[in-house]
C-alpha cells in the first residue's frame, strides 16, 4: 500500500510519510493544490513565497495519539491594488486559520461537549487517546455558532428552575418535531414577548396558567390559539380542593379515627397480661419530637405576629419562612401535624409468616430473621428486629395467643383526603362516606371536582358550562371563577389534542444536563447543550 493511499480522493492534502514509536503516530503531509486563493480578493496564485510547517493534533488510532506535520506554503498575491500582499494557503475542509487540531477532531471534542460537558468528556477522549482537558472541551462549545432560529408552528411553553422556589427560566419546544428550540434566562412577560415578536407565525401555544406566559402571548401573538394544558389544569383541582380541606383538618382526623375503630378488638375479646411499661423512646423518635417542637415554635411565632396585624409578607422576611407556608398556616387556623407516609418494605412479603410465627409463640428476632433467610429474604435482621420491637410492647393474650393490631392505612390527612376523593377507591368507601356524612359540603365539593376531572379526560367541552353553574355554590367556586378568566385557553385545551407532556419531558432533561455540569453551568452553556442535544 502506497502511503498517499490513506488519504481519501478529492483530499486537501496528500501523504508523504509515516513515523511512529511507542507514544504517537506522525503524519507528514503537503498540500494537494499547485495554486492556492488570496482571502482579501478571492483571486488565485501560483506564486510561491515560501514555506513553512505548521504541528497539528488529529483523531487518535487504537488509542495511539496521532500528529500531522504539515508543510504550508506562503504566496505572492499577484491582484494589482490587493492590499494582502502575502498569504498563507487556507485549507478549509481540512483546518481553521491558525488552528492547532484537524476540524474532524474539532467535531469530535465539540460532540463529547454537547453529550457529556467539560470533565466527562475529558475523561473519555482521553480513554480513546485524545489527550485535553475539560476546559479545553468548554471553549471548543463557546466556539460554536449561535443557535439557529426556528418558527414552530405549534409552540409549548413552560419554566424550569435555576433554584426552586427561587428563580426560574423559560423552555420553548417545538410540539410536531418533538424538539427543543431555545431556552430563555427568566420568565418575564417581557423576555417571552421579545422572543415571540422576533418568531412570527406561530400558531397555537401550549402552556401552564402562568399570567406571564398568557399576557405575552396576548400581547405579541394575538392571533396564536392559547392551549391550557391539561395536567396542570388537574393540579390546579388538586391543590384548591387540599386548601380547602386543611381547614377541616380535625374532622378528617375524627372521621379516620371512627372508621379504624371497628377494626380493633372488642374489650370483652381483650385480656392484658398486666400493665405495661412504657417504652423508652427510640431515636428516630426523639427527632420526630424534636422537629415538631421546633415547628410548633415557629407556629405559634407566625400566628402572634398575625394576631399584631403583621402582614403575611412582613412575617416571610422577619422568621425567613415562605410566604406561602404563612399563608397555609393563616388558612388552616391551627398547628398542622405531620403525617408520617407508610413506605414499601422489604419485609412485606413475609409479613404473613411473621404473623404467624409470633401468634405462635415466636418472639425472638434473630430467629425469626433466620426462618426468612431461607426463604430468600435478602434484607438485615435489624429490619426484622425492628418490626418485633414495635409490636412486643402491644402484645395481648387472648386465650394464650397474641392478638396483632389492625394497620391503619389512612391517616386522615389533607393531601391523602383530596387524593382519595377524587379516585374514590374501593378500600377508602367507608372513610369518604363518614366524611360525608360529618360534613355534606366536602361530599358535594368532591362530586364536583370529580366531574371536572371526567371533563378533562373525556375532552368533553360541552359539560364546560353545566360545570361551572355546579360550581358556584361549592368551595370550588373561586377556582371556577379563574378558569373563567383564562376560558379561551381551557375551552382549547378540551377540543385541541396539544399539551405540555413533553415540554415537561424536556424539562426532566435540562435538569439532568444542568446537574451535570456542576459549577459550569451557565446559560450560555446549557442553552447550547440542551438545545443541540435535543
Amino acid at each position: 500500500m502506497q502511503p498517499s493511499t490513506l488519504v481519501p480522493d478529492g483530499a486537501e492534502v496528500v501523504l508523504e510519510s509515516i513515523r511512529s514509536d511507542r507514544s504517537s503516530i506522525t503524519l507528514l503531509v503537503h498540500a494537494a493544490r499547485s495554486q492556492a486563493i488570496c482571502p482579501h480578493c478571492q483571486q488565485p496564485s501560483t506564486r510561491i513565497h515560501s514555506h513553512y510547517e505548521r504541528n497539528l493534533a488529529d483523531l487518535p488510532w487504537n488509542g495511539i495519539p496521532v500528529r500531522i506535520r504539515l508543510r504550508s506554503r506562503r504566496f505572492f498575491c499577484v491582484t494589482p491594488g490587493c492590499g494582502q500582499r502575502i498569504f498563507t494557503e487556507r485549507l478549509p475542509n481540512t483546518l481553521a486559520p491558525y488552528a492547532r487540531r484537524t476540524k474532524r477532531l474539532n467535531q469530535t471534542l465539540e460532540g463529547f461537549a454537547l453529550a457529556l460537558g467539560g470533565a466527562a468528556g475529558a475523561r473519555l477522549a482521553r480513554q480513546i487517546g485524545i489527550l485535553t482537558c475539560g476546559d479545553t472541551l468548554i471553549r471548543q462549545l463557546r466556539r460554536r455558532k449561535s443557535i439557529l432560529r426556528v418558527t414552530p408552528r405549534v409552540l409549548g411553553i413552560d419554566d424550569w428552575a435555576w433554584r426552586k422556589g427561587q428563580r426560574y427560566g423559560t423552555i420553548l419546544c417545538d410540539l410536531e418535531l418533538h424538539k427543543v428550540i431555545d431556552l430563555l434566562p427568566d420568565r418575564s412577560t417581557a423576555g417571552v414577548k421579545a422572543w415571540l415578536a422576533d418568531h412570527t407565525g406561530v400558531a397555537v401555544i401550549s402552556r401552564d396558567r402562568a399570567n406571564a406566559y398568557a399576557e405575552a402571548a396576548r400581547e405579541a401573538a394575538p392571533g396564536a390559539v392559547q392551549v391550557a394544558d391539561r395536567w396542570h389544569l388537574l393540579r390546579n383541582l388538586t391543590e384548591t380542593l387540599q386548601g380547602i380541606l386543611e381547614s377541616k383538618h380535625a374532622l378528617l382526623s375524627q372521621a379516620a379515627k371512627a372508621v379504624a375503630q371497628p377494626n380493633l378488638a372488642s374489650p370483652q375479646m381483650v385480656t392484658a397480661t398486666g400493665p405495661e411499661s412504657p417504652r423508652p423512646p427510640t431515636r428516630g423518635e426523639r427527632v420526630r419530637e424534636s422537629n415538631r417542637s421546633r415547628r410548633l415554635a415557629r407556629y405559634e411565632a407566625v400566628m402572634e405576629l398575625v394576631r399584631r396585624g403583621v402582614s403575611q409578607q412582613e412575617i416571610s422576611r422577619r422568621l425567613g419562612i415562605d410566604r406561602r407556608t404563612v399563608r397555609r398556616w393563616t388558612r388552616v387556623g391551627h398547628f398542622p401535624e405531620r403525617v408520617r407516609v407508610k413506605h414499601g418494605s422489604s419485609l412485606d412479603p413475609f409479613t404473613e409468616y411473621l404473623e404467624r410465627r409470633f401468634g405462635e409463640g415466636c418472639h425472638n428476632a434473630r430467629r425469626l430473621w433466620r426462618e426468612l433467610c431461607g426463604q430468600g429474604f435478602r434484607g438485615r435482621d435489624g429490619i426484622v428486629r425492628q418490626w418485633v420491637r414495635h409490636l412486643r410492647p402491644k402484645l395481648k393474650q387472648v386465650g394464650g395467643a397474641p392478638l396483632l393490631p389492625a394497620k391503619a392505612k389512612i391517616s386522615g390527612s389533607p393531601r391523602q383526603t383530596a387524593w382519595l376523593l377524587l379516585q374514590q377507591p374501593a378500600e377508602a368507601k367507608d372513610y369518604l362516606d363518614e366524611l360525608a356524612g360529618r360534613c355534606p359540603d366536602i361530599g358535594t365539593c368532591a362530586a364536583v371536582a370529580r366531574e371536572f376531572v371526567r371533563m378533562i379526560r373525556e375532552r368533553d367541552p360541552q359539560a364546560w358550562y353545566a360545570w361551572l353553574q355546579s360550581a358556584k355554590n361549592t368551595a370550588l367556586a373561586r377556582f371556577a371563577q379563574s378558569l373563567l378568566r383564562d376560558e379561551a385557553a381551557v375551552l382549547a385545551a378540551l377540543q385541541l389534542p396539544w399539551s405540555n407532556g413533553q415540554v415537561e419531558g424536556h424539562v426532566h432533561r435540562l435538569k439532568l444536563i444542568k446537574r451535570q455540569m456542576y459549577g459550569r453551568a451557565k446559560f450560555d452553556l446549557l442553552r447550547l447543550r440542551v438545545v443541540h442535544a435535543a
